[in-house]
């Protein structure tokens, strides 16, 4: 399982041309479920995001969490994380979880992610093409994937 996260001032994600999900200052989170990934591995995940500290402090250090902000999140699911390119020039994306499984485990995501973060967390549709708008903050960018039980 893996989590890409922005630190943003904005962003949106679109179907259609519709705005699907939003979020002021905050996270966006672009995850991926592979093959063998669990809820307890979703529930790993979401509590270091929550707690992760990214956010400046009014010293300008490193030290605040989305809930020290009052922070919001973007969650969009992206099984392009789950690309094997080791070999050839074409990913493979075999290790990506089927795609209904993907979805249960993106929704569980989603709201652990809501529930430890005491935040809204705003959503893409699963499986649509969607247009992703942002305004990164800083930037700072995150990657964090949770593999055998354990965060690296």
């Amino acid at each position: 399982m893996k989590a890409v996260i922005q630190r943003v001032n904005y962003a949106d994600v679109k179907v259609g041309g519709e705005t699907v999900g939003e979020t002021g200052k905050g996270y966006l989170i672009l995850f991926g479920a592979a093959v063998g990934d669990t809820e307890e591995d979703a529930d790993r995940l979401a509590a270091k995001i929550s707690t992760l500290r990214i956010f400046s402090d009014e010293n300008d250090k490193i030290n605040l969490s989305i809930k020290d902000v009052g922070g919001d999140i973007l969650c969009v699911s992206q099984f392009t994380l789950c690309a094997d390119c080791r070999k050839g020039n074409r990913p493979s994306f075999t290790d990506a979880m089927p795609p209904e499984e993907a979805n249960r485990l993106y929704e569980y995501f989603c709201d652990k992610c809501a529930e430890l973060a005491e935040c809204k967390v705003g959503r893409g549709v699963f499986g649509a093409d969607m247009k992703v708008t942002l305004q990164n903050d800083g930037p700072f960018t995150v990657m964090l994937e949770c593999k055998e039980g354990k965060i690296i």
